[in-house]
């Protein structure tokens, strides 16, 4: 990441990241787990 912002002209530090990723990572996993399907425990098997 910061090696990404770096070639855009910002300046990071390694500490900003760290705080940016215990900020959104909580957020995100909601965010997945909202959209996430349920997966049913039966199988369809095809003759093939």
């Amino acid at each position: 990441m910061k090696e990404m912002m770096a070639e855009r002209g910002i300046d990071l530090d390694h500490s900003t990241v760290h705080r940016w990723t215990q900020y959104f990572s909580p957020k995100l996993l909601d965010r997945f787990n909202r959209k996430k399907r349920q997966v049913s425990r039966k199988w369809n098997v095809d003759e093939t």
